[in-house]
């Protein structure tokens, strides 16, 4: 269904023609969508919903503050209801958006202080991608956990000294395992400061190997996935 098909319909803050959708992977994609309207702080989330379906997800902003398209980045669930939903739409067709929502973002008493350690697994590192193209010249490390090399999402837009990719199920990546096993084995200076994002099992899993190294709740910003 396409917005010229939909005359009726009247595009305030709420709707959102879809511009372009970016394959990743067979199963993952970037829904592009106009920005011009839209204002939000690099972390946060927005809740979105098909035109004309009663469901909705919450998804993580892909896109810097400051560009010129909203992206929101999706992998499809496979016998899911919402996702095959989106995996079917097509260039035209309208979203409808709520948000942006959450407290997820940059400590600005400690952007110019602090590493900033982002911790994220699968598409979790949406969040992250926002935050280091909103802020050029951050001091970062962008640590991502995957089962298999294809899923580093468009690596290539980060400082390859600054990526470290965990692969569980490859070879493909600078770490071979569970980036949990990764945290295990690598020491942090004490100035950093932690984001997490991902699945509930790998975000508690990490904030205890992080306190087991001294670090405290106050070090640690989390958003979870279950």
């Amino acid at each position: 269904m396409t917005f010229e098909m939909q005359p009726e319909i009247n595009l305030e803050t709420n709707y959102y023609k879809i511009l372009n959708i970016r394959n990743l992977t067979e199963s993952t994609f970037v829904l592009q969508l106009p920005a011009t309207r839209f204002k939000f702080e690099a972390g946060q989330h927005i809740s979105l919903s098909v035109l004309g379906d009663f469901q909705s997800r919450e998804y993580s902003i892909y896109s810097a503050e400051d560009a010129e398209n909203l992206e929101i980045l999706v992998k499809e669930v496979d016998g899911g209801y919402f996702t095959p939903k989106l995996k079917n739409l097509k260039n035209g067709d309208i979203l409808e958006i709520h948000g942006p929502f959450g407290r997820f973002s940059l400590d600005k008493s400690k952007l110019e202080t602090h590493r900033h350690i982002f911790i994220a697994t699968g598409t979790g590192i949406a969040p992250f991608r926002s935050m280091i193209m909103s802020n050029p010249g951050l001091n970062y490390q962008l640590i991502h956990g995957v089962r298999l090399g294809n899923e580093a999402y468009e690596r290539e837009f980060y400082d390859s000294e600054r990526y470290l990719l965990c692969t569980s199920r490859d070879d493909s990546g600078d770490y071979r395992g569970r980036l949990t096993g990764y945290l295990r084995e690598t020491e942090f200076d004490k100035n950093s400061s932690f984001y997490l994002c991902g699945n509930s099992d790998m975000v508690f899993d990490a904030m205890e190997i992080l306190k087991s190294r001294g670090f405290g709740r106050k070090d640690i910003n989390v958003e979870v996935y279950f």
